[in-house]
């Protein structure tokens, strides 16, 4: 049994923590973050998460995970050490790497033996060796030690299942002494025949970018499209039905909606498109996606305006939905901020409800708007209603009901869960996307 370290307690490290645990490694998860190691220790999610609850809780009572913000010891604890910190986008694009130098010097000083440092976070092209310099420049005993790459390719809001489910898993290196012990710690999708890529760490570090900027750029494409299909009269929803059946496209992703959020799509674009020019090239395809995105998320703002006639001023827009996708309480990047923002600046008055992100969402507009307790109590009186996020609770809504509740019964279904004939059929007006 390995004993790793895992540094950093958000949706990356978290979740490789609790993953590589139920793996059958002895595992630590580490943060600065006292409160948040308090909580955890205390068997509480810092984060919502679909399933992650369960699992940490049986890789804890079966005495494999544990928690500690007493980074120098669990440093020195361990055999492997990988690192989840986060990389926010800086103010010009880039990675803010600040955590990560941070964590590299403490890993240098508390080097007590030959150790494999694993980097999970996502980083710029030539990261992983920078890292490697500044532990070196910390390893005063001149202990070996060897960096990995290895990115990770998680959904939130199932980042659970894709740890241990993966389409493929990542590793690169610019030597083989690791190799070996990087597939004993995966051994049980290694054993299940998942796709493993061993590659060199500058490789490693930019599938990891490519993949996400190419996601980003069909989300955006399609949502280009569901708008065109707005202007001409046609149905996006066939459209990408029928481009899903073409196996050079594929389905996924072509799925039209708000624009995209998150952790991930907005930081890695902008990230990607900062690292390109700094090499002085081009990425045409990369900026248009950022462009596209931005210039969507608005459009749906402006589209709930126009219904109004511009007369939105007092109206009461009740918003389902305010996470960047279901099954998770992330607001970062989220629709909902752009498009609440917009109503408020037009004067409309706004009611809330999203099963998990209530408590992020006070976090930003504290009393600027009004927090439901469910779906229902967020159309009472409500001149419209705008579905955001595509939870399972709101794919069944009691239309009758929620009408009857309404003022005016203007519907904006933005993630096209209904069929615009049963809305019309109770009485509804209905607005989709693309449809």
């Amino acid at each position: 049994m390995h004993n790793i370290a895992v540094i950093g307690t958000g949706y990356v490290g978290l979740t490789a923590a609790i993953g590589l645990a139920d793996f059958g490694s002895n595992v630590l998860g580490l943060d600065v973050n006292q409160e948040k190691i308090e909580m955890l220790q205390d068997g509480k999610m810092p984060i919502y998460e679909a399933g992650m609850q369960q699992i940490m809780d049986k890789n804890v009572r079966e005495g494999r995970l544990r928690f500690s913000h007493e980074i120098d010891s669990g440093i020195q604890w361990a055999d492997i050490i990988f690192v989840g910190v986060g990389t926010p986008q800086a103010d010009d694009g880039s990675a803010d790497l600040s955590a990560l130098h941070i964590v590299a010097k403490t890993i240098g000083e508390n080097l007590n033996r030959y150790k494999i440092v694993v980097i999970k976070s996502t980083v710029p092209i030539g990261t992983n060796e920078e890292v490697y310099n500044i532990i070196e420049k910390y390893n005063a005993k001149h202990m070996e030690f060897d960096i990995v790459s290895n990115p990770e390719f998680l959904r939130e809001g199932r980042a659970m299942y894709d740890f241990l489910h993966p389409d493929r898993v990542v590793v690169g290196s610019n030597n083989l002494r690791p190799i070996e012990t990087l597939k004993k710690v995966y051994r049980p999708l290694y054993l299940n025949e998942v796709p493993f890529v061993f590659t060199d760490l500058r490789t490693a570090e930019m599938i990891k970018y490519a993949s996400n900027c190419f996601l980003a750029t069909k989300v955006a494409f399609i949502n280009e499209m569901a708008r065109l299909c707005d202007a001409v009269g046609a149905n996006v929803q066939t459209v990408a039905h029928a481009m899903g059946k073409d196996g050079r496209i594929g389905s996924k992703f072509l799925h039209p909606g708000p624009g995209y959020g998150g952790s991930c799509f907005p930081k890695d674009t902008h990230a990607l498109a900062a690292i390109a020019s700094q090499y002085n090239t081009e990425l045409s395809v990369v900026q248009a996606t950022i462009q596209s995105n931005s210039k969507h998320k608005k459009y749906i703002a402006q589209r709930i305006v126009q219904v109004f006639f511009d007369a939105i001023e007092e109206k009461t827009i009740a918003i389902l939905g305010l996470a960047f996708k279901s099954d998770t309480d992330d607001m970062r990047d989220a629709s909902s901020i752009i498009i609440i923002d917009e109503l408020l600046r037009c004067g409309a008055r706004v009611q809330v409800f999203d099963p998990q992100a209530m408590e992020n969402a006070r976090l930003l507009w504290q009393d600027k708007i009004i927090y439901a307790i469910n779906e229902y109590e967020a159309v009472t009186n409500a001149d419209a209603v705008v579905i955001l996020t595509e939870w399972n609770q709101f794919r069944n809504l009691d239309l009758i009901n929620i009408f009857a509740k309404m003022n005016d019964r203007k519907f904006f279904d933005f993630r096209n869960i209904y069929k615009r004939t049963e809305v019309e059929q109770v009485g509804g007006e209905y607005w989709g996307m693309g449809t």
